[in-house]
């Protein structure tokens, strides 16, 4: 017996195809970013739970995704779109320079082999 149930059986899925059809790329890339923008503060420390949910390793992983995403994407959505979570991008880079104990060289930091050097 096959582990594929045909979406014949799953309509839940059809639906959601659907509704997932109907969203333009630019705000799919949007969503990502702003998830990835969230999950990364969260590692940082940067919630009101603070040093609870804090992880540097996990936190670098998620800029540099970010930084990758927004540096493959640059052409496809506006300036609109794109300046404020360059914006965040560049804030969640500084504040994880300043949560590390022995701070990336510049240039070196997570996402910033797309963005550039980030100083404070």
């Amino acid at each position: 017996m096959s582990d594929a149930t045909p979406s014949s059986e799953n309509p839940g899925f059809d639906a959601m195809a659907r509704d997932i059809a109907e969203v333009p790329a630019v705000e799919v890339i949007v969503t990502v970013a702003v998830n990835l923008m969230s999950a990364a503060a969260v590692k940082l420390g940067l919630t009101q739970e603070g040093e609870e949910h804090k992880d540097l390793d996990e936190a670098r992983k998620l800029v540099q995704a970010l930084a990758g995403l927004l540096d493959a994407s640059a052409t496809e959505i506006s300036t609109f779109h794109a300046s404020p979570l360059r914006d965040g991008l560049k804030s969640l880079q500084l504040a994880f320079r300043e949560a590390s104990v022995v701070p990336d060289e510049p240039g070196h930091g997570p996402g910033e082999k797309y963005t550039g050097p980030v100083y404070g």
